[in-house]
This record gives C-alpha cells, sequence and structure tokens, in this order.
C-alpha cells in the first residue's frame, strides 16, 4: 500500500487560484451589461499605491498598468516607507490605495491615517476581509474574495489582488469610455483559468529546474517594465520558503555593477511577458558570454537567446502572460523549498495574519 504525502498549504493554494479567479470575474462583471461593477471616485488626477510584502509588489505591478490603461500618474510606496515621509502627495482628486490581504498589516493601516490626517483625500482599499479595520477606514472597497489563506507565503491572495488591480483600471476606462471600450481585455480574462491550468500542468518540468536551482548558492532574478514586480515577488517567495538569498534586479541596472556576482557559480532567471527588447536581448547575451550562468527564461524567449530552460505558456497576451508567469514562479518556490526539506508552511521565524473566512 501507497502512502500519499499531504499537499502542503501553500500547493493547495496555489492550485486553488483556477476557481478563484472566475468568481473574482463574476462578482465584479456585469453579466448583462459587461460593466464592472466597482465604485471609484470620478475625476481621478493621481494614484498612490500604499502596501507592504507582496502587496507591494502587487502594487508596483499596478503602477505601469494604470498608466497604461488610464494615463493617470501613479506611484507604488511601501507603507513603512510611507509612514517616514515628511511630505505626502496631497494634490486635489489624488486616490489613495492601500492593499494588505488580512485588512490588518499594522504599517498599512497607520498610513491610512496618515492620509486622513492631512488632506481629505479618496482612500480604497483591496483585501481579503470586509470585516477588517481598513475596511471600515477606507471611503471606498474591493474585496479580493481569496477566501483564507494558511500558507505563509502569499499565492492566491497575490493573483487575486492582480485581478483586482486589472479591473480597477479597467474601470477607470469605462468611466470615460464605457463598457464596450474594455471588451476586449474582459473577454481575454475570462480565458484566464484555462491559462492557469496550462502552467500548472508544467508542474514536472518546474520540478526538474527547481532540482537544479536548490544546489545554488547565488539566483538573480531579473526581468524589465512591469514584469520586475514579479521578479521581485518571485525572489521574496523563494527567500520565505527554502531561506535562499535571492535577489531580483531590474536588467539594465543590474549591469552596472551588479552583474559582478556572476563570477560565483550562478543561475540567471529573466521574466517576459512580451517580445524581449533588443537592448535586453544584447545583454543577456553578454551576459551568458562573460559569465556563463546557467540561464532561465520564464515566459516567451526569442530565437536570439539561448537559454538552459524556457518555461513558456502561450497567452494571447500580456496579462494572461503575467498570471502564466506568476504560477511557474510559485511552484518553482515551492518546489525548490520541498526539495531542500523546507516546511512551506511554517517558515522559521514568520508568522502571517489570518482572518476568519469572508
Amino acid at each position: 500500500m501507497f502512502f500519499v504525502k499531504p499537499k502542503t498549504n501553500m500547493e493547495m493554494e496555489i492550485e486553488e487560484q483556477t476557481k478563484i479567479v472566475p468568481y473574482i470575474l463574476m462578482r465584479y462583471i456585469n453579466p448583462e451589461t459587461g460593466e464592472i461593477k466597482i465604485d471609484l471616485p470620478q475625476n481621478i488626477r493621481k494614484i498612490v499605491l500604499v502596501a507592504s510584502g507582496s502587496s507591494y509588489h502587487c502594487a508596483r505591478f499596478a503602477v505601469d498598468l494604470l498608466e497604461k490603461f488610464s494615463g493617470i500618474e501613479s506611484r507604488a510606496i511601501y507603507s513603512s516607507e510611507f509612514l517616514l515621509k515628511s511630505i505626502i502627495p496631497h494634490d486635489e482628486n489624488t486616490l489613495y490605495i492601500f492593499i494588505t490581504q488580512s485588512g490588518e498589516t499594522s504599517d498599512t493601516l497607520k498610513s491610512v491615517d496618515k492620509v486622513k490626517s492631512v488632506a481629505n483625500l479618496a482612500t480604497l482599499c483591496i483585501t481579503n476581509n470586509e470585516k477588517s479595520t481598513i475596511w471600515q477606514k477606507c471611503d471606498y472597497k474591493v474585496a479580493c474574495f481569496a477566501g483564507v489563506e494558511q500558507g505563509i507565503a502569499a499565492t492566491k491572495s497575490f493573483t487575486s489582488q492582480m485581478l483586482c488591480l486589472i479591473l480597477i483600471s479597467l474601470k477607470l476606462i469605462e468611466n470615460v469610455n464605457g463598457a464596450e471600450a474594455t471588451k476586449h481585455y474582459k473577454d481575454s480574462l475570462i480565458h484566464l483559468p484555462i491559462i492557469l491550468e496550462k502552467a500548472l500542468a508544467r508542474r514536472n518540468e518546474i520540478k526538474k529546474l527547481a532540482n537544479r536551482l536548490k544546489k545554488e548558492n547565488t539566483i538573480i532574478i531579473t526581468a524589465d517594465g512591469i514584469s520586475y514586480s514579479l521578479a521581485k515577488e518571485a525572489a521574496l517567495k523563494t527567500k520565505e520558503t527554502s531561506y535562499k538569498n535571492i535577489s531580483a534586479a531590474i536588467l539594465g541596472e543590474f549591469m552596472h555593477g551588479h552583474v559582478a556576482v556572476l563570477n560565483n557559480k550562478s543561475t540567471l532567471v529573466y521574466i517576459a511577458v512580451d517580445k524581449i527588447s533588443e537592448r535586453s536581448i544584447a545583454n543577456i547575451n553578454k551576459i551568458k558570454s562573460d559569465y556563463n550562468p546557467y540561464l532561465v527564461v520564464i515566459g516567451p524567449s526569442p530565437d536570439e537567446i539561448k537559454p538552459d530552460v524556457n518555461i513558456n505558456i502561450e497567452c494571447e497576451n500580456v496579462i494572461q502572460q503575467m498570471f502564466a508567469n506568476v504560477l511557474v514562479m510559485q511552484q518553482l518556490a515551492l518546489e525548490i523549498a520541498l526539495k531542500l526539506g523546507r516546511n512551506v508552511d511554517h517558515p522559521k521565524g514568520l508568522q502571517k495574519v489570518v482572518k476568519d473566512k469572508i
């Protein structure tokens, strides 16, 4: 009789994302009109996103998205750093977005109070708990409907926050141009569960890569543009679960001195969501020529690059590719940790605020 090892919370929560995504879309997209059902203030001219940890990486992801979709000036800042600032943005028609899985993150709650003490500015929260303190404090509210997340490493809460921020970005377009203007994006989102299933189906391939990376002492995860937030999140996931000292960097900036760490035996991971620029191709090939790291590309890789491993999920657009890459990197972090014998649900020295199911 074979003994089947029970799944960790982290593994179950990674798999659960295929069900959470369609639920969020059902809750926020009107099936008759196609309109996104999220209440936002009118005439927004600037957006400031405040968060910590994985939620900050979501905020960083949203900056590029918000500016691209809506043309509204946006910035992201860590909650702890926000509290240290003597002057904060307080221009008229500024929207502050606070992101926290539990709704009880101390620095983020204090940041809400700081904004409200400075000026009469609109505040919006994205949280996994509608009974939380931040839900009561903010003017506008978006629930991310991930349910209880027991794993220390944010997985399903991260992608649910990502999806909520995408819907907020699209709602800003709708407020100006109507629901029809975002139809092609919403049609693409409907196919996300299929993309996530395809990413989960690459588990054996990811396990093989994890078996290689568990031995590495130097792993650098690089990216450009909107993918940089994913690189930071991927590094954090692996640090939390395997205790490896992994760094994330914008590829172009990495070439300025930081690249010297590749003189050690190393792996370079590049995360791509779109066509890789000629400049980035040149940088990656120079790194390969000069340092010969084990090269991994997550996402589409052009013929000009010769990675040792390429894990790519075929997608319709950048948004789908973002989610596909997130699930690949979450699984990779999980597998590296499991192969090292780590307890991914209870990493040493880490705790998580978990609230009852919404």
